[in-house]
């Protein structure tokens, strides 16, 4: 069955007609449904900021005490007195804070950690908890 070319555009008019109007009302904040108003803002979610992890390296009983610095240093681009200071920590409370991440770069330097480490043939592990 062939549908006259009228009808057809007289459809697309139609259909044109209801979205430009539904985007139109939707962005200036005009009553959508049940006549309210609604403001921009109400519809625009604010940003979140992202979750923080602490990273923490653990102490064990072979992985030597310059290779932690280096890491340190390396990895998380800590200064020689901080990276010093956070491994003399690790060796004598059992774990150390490296720092405060997102979650995504806190389980990036977590695995560059498990890497080299594992490169290097040392156990050294890194874990990370939620703020």
């Amino acid at each position: 069955m062939k549908v006259p070319l009228r009808t057809c555009a007289i459809f697309k008019h139609l259909v044109y007609n209801y979205i430009h109007g539904y985007f139109m009302n939707s962005m200036s904040g005009t009553p959508l449904n049940g006549g309210e108003a609604v403001s921009q803002q109400e519809r625009i979610a604010e940003p979140k900021e992202p979750e923080e992890y602490r990273v923490f390296l653990l102490n064990d009983d072979f992985t030597t005490m310059e290779f932690v610095v280096s890491v340190l240093m390396t990895i998380f681009h800590k200064s020689l007195p901080d990276a010093t200071k956070i491994m003399i920590d690790v060796h004598r409370k059992g774990r150390g804070i490296v720092g405060e991440y997102s979650y995504d770069i806190a389980a990036t330097k977590i695995n560059q950690v498990h890497a080299l480490a594992r490169q290097m043939g040392f156990p050294l592990r890194c874990t990370m908890e939620k703020v």
